[in-house]
């Protein structure tokens, strides 16, 4: 079993010193890790989620478990080994580096024994005391340090050729974005070697009933994929050049590409892309769908119920009216809307007589009376005629 320096060396402290230095236990933590978010970058993010819980407990348990161990030579120190093993297995799969933590350790003892000296030098203590308190803290550090290391080589030695792990899990941070990840992403990326851009477009992708498997090997390295999920995807750097091997090879696939965006809009990209591969209709072809085509469509169709909810206000007119009555005068008045043009016009476009054009305005004028003068009320009428014709075009084929 390893020897552990600073445990010795605390438990040769008076065990009156641990006691007295409890009630500051606190107030050390909460000032450590106050400076370590100041001074180190990789732990500068905020404290929400798992990032923030785990930096919480190892500060505040390494500051207790200092605590508890003065005076105390039978204290059993299994589940701090334990512990700070884990703690370098997950800098490691986080994707930091071992000076992090290094340098994180080093200042947060600096800032413990600054924030308990007071206390030591209030009570009294003898200057001797005082001495191998401040050896073993640091000896402390040191040792809790070399327990992460060895975590954090043993997880890499397990690693050995998962390259293609991280980059999967670099795939999923991006595409997740959990809030304060950027640290992680970075880490991430550079373990992975894969050059972190600015911008990327994400490509959502649908197999057909009778597709083969996915051309993976088509696929540079500059992309990453996971194609083993229920809703595979890819992120792409410059999708012009890295998708064009792909467009004759997809043999069943369908794939919708997000315009470029910066990396931390990759979410709502991936959203974008996933809802492109429910488009059908003669305007939208695949295999590939390229969402820049359609940004209009895709915004008018981003939420069912946000369009269901425009036509209910737009267009409430209409509910008295027989579903065939509502389908004449919906065209009529969207024909309207889009050219603000006479009967004529209109009836052209429509394939109509010029009558039935006049008859239909003026049913629309009684149903709609000023709200057809209201600027506001147009628009409206005109988004949800337009997305109830988009829906209607873009409706998957029964089965």
């Amino acid at each position: 079993m390893v020897e552990y320096r600073s445990f010795r060396l605390l438990a040769s402290l008076p065990r009156a010193l641990g006691a007295g230095l409890r009630p500051h236990v606190g107030h050390a933590a909460a000032s450590m890790i106050q400076e370590v978010q100041r001074t180190v970058p990789a732990y500068g993010q905020p404290l929400k989620g798992v990032f923030g819980k785990v930096l919480v407990k190892s500060v505040e348990f390494a500051v207790q478990h200092c605590v508890d161990t003065m005076g105390e030579p039978t204290l059993s120190h299994e589940h701090w080994v334990e512990f700070y093993r884990g703690r370098g297995r997950i800098e490691f799969t986080e994707g930091r580096n071992l000076d992090a933590l290094q340098d994180s350790a080093t200042i947060g003892a600096r800032v413990a024994w600054r924030a308990m000296h007071p206390a030591v030098v209030a009570a009294g203590v003898d200057p001797a005391v005082i001495s191998v308190a401040a050896e073993a803290i640091f000896a402390y550090v040191d040792e809790l340090c070399a327990t992460a290391i060895e975590g954090y080589q043993e997880a890499q030695a397990e690693a050995e050729g998962a390259v293609p792990v991280r980059r999967r899990r670099l795939l999923e941070l991006i595409a997740g974005a959990p809030e304060g990840a950027a640290s992680s992403i970075a880490g991430l990326a550079g373990g992975a070697g894969w050059p972190l851009p600015e911008t990327a477009a994400m490509v959502a992708l649908e197999r057909g009933p009778e597709a083969a498997d996915f051309p993976a090997d088509l696929l540079g390295d500059g992309v990453l994929a996971d194609l083993d999920g229920p809703e595979p995807y890819l992120l792409t750097r410059d999708p012009d050049t890295e998708l064009a091997p792909l467009a004759a090879k997809l043999d069943g696939w369908r794939a919708a590409v997000s315009p470029t965006v910066p990396l931390a809009d990759a979410p709502a990209a991936l959203r974008t892309a996933r809802r492109a591969l429910q488009l059908s209709g003669p305007d939208v072809p695949g295999p590939i769908i390229w969402c820049r085509d359609h940004l209009a469509t895709l915004w008018l169709l981003a939420e069912d119920f946000l369009a269901a909810e425009l036509a209910r206000q737009s267009l409430d007119p209409f509910d008295s009216l027989s579903e065939k009555q509502r389908e004449r005068l919906s065209e009529t008045l969207l024909a309207w809307l889009e050219t603000r043009g006479g009967a004529p016009e209109i009836a052209q476009r429509l394939g109509v007589h010029p009558q039935t054009v006049r008859n239909r305005l003026r049913q629309l004028e009684e149903l709609f009376g000023d709200r057809l003068k209201d600027a506001d009320d147009r628009l409206g009428m005109q988004l949800a005629l337009r997305a109830q014709r988009l829906m209607r075009a873009h409706r998957p084929p029964e089965a």
